[in-house]
């Protein structure tokens, strides 16, 4: 019988100039990849390589974290997108990560998009497309990461690219598999028994809970963590014990 294993993905790199956001070195020990901000919504080139250079010393997978060129929004408003813009600004994005990465002697493994792009792409196929476009020209090697039965999984598969399903152990769902929208109550979970119970069931069931109490199948391949949420590096120190000690195996995709 095949041990069951699971990426623990965070956010990382969103400081920008002396504004600090979030507890990346106090994180970083209890996850397995980092989505690194492309200087967009957030990050700037010297936070992004102190962050290259942080993930390469606890041995964890690099990824791009690209959204909307929104510092004020951070990334969180959404915008009536052109395609064919979101594919330009991403490939610009994604290859000034890459560039960092190489100096560091880091190879990129992976892709994810931002806040608002990666909610309305999830939606919308044509912003699905654009951005497996725009993953696809800076290196067909990296892995996709995007909404369990959303467009951008099958944008994803479509360019030929590796996706990976990913879930949100401390955000409730709807009955479609969808994310609960941060501005309805309770659609985040703030409770870390809660949000442990909720990875297990996740990676061991294959199965997340709507808003409601309701259950939904949904299997996926990385769990997404917060280094901004408050108490973060115990959050995330809890959620990977309890999966180790669920007999899941935590690694890196």
């Amino acid at each position: 019988m095949m041990r069951m294993h699971i990426d623990i993905n965070c956010d990382m790199g969103e400081s920008f100039g002396a504004w600090t956001m979030g507890a990346d070195a106090e994180v970083m020990p209890n996850i397995t990849s980092a989505n690194i901000a492309c200087g967009a919504h957030a990050g700037d080139p010297g936070v992004m390589r102190r962050t290259v250079r942080r993930a390469k010393q606890h041995g964890i997978s690099v990824g791009a974290h690209p959204g909307f060129a929104d510092l004020q929004g951070f990334g969180r408003r959404e915008f009536q997108a052109d395609p064919g813009e979101v594919e330009d600004s991403l490939i610009a994005q994604i290859g000034a990560l890459a560039a960092i990465a190489r100096a560091e002697g880091v190879a990129l493994r992976h892709a994810k998009a931002h806040g608002a792009l990666y909610n309305m792409a999830a939606r919308d196929r044509r912003l699905a497309d654009a951005i497996a476009r725009a993953i696809t020209a800076v290196d067909p090697s990296l892995i996709m990461f995007g909404l369990p039965k959303s467009p951008m999984i099958d944008a994803g598969v479509a360019a030929g690219l590796r996706v990976a399903a990913e879930g949100f152990a401390d955000r409730t769902y709807e009955p479609d598999g969808s994310l609960t929208p941060r501005s309805r109550p309770g659609a985040v979970v703030h409770d870390a028994t809660l949000v442990v119970e909720r990875a297990v069931r996740m990676v061991r069931d294959g199965v997340v809970l709507t808003a409601a109490g309701g259950e939904v199948a949904l299997k996926v391949e990385t769990i997404c963590v917060h280094g901004d949420t408050p108490g973060a590096p115990e959050l995330t120190r809890r959620i990977r014990a309890g999966l180790e000690a669920a007999g899941i195996h935590v690694r890196s995709l």
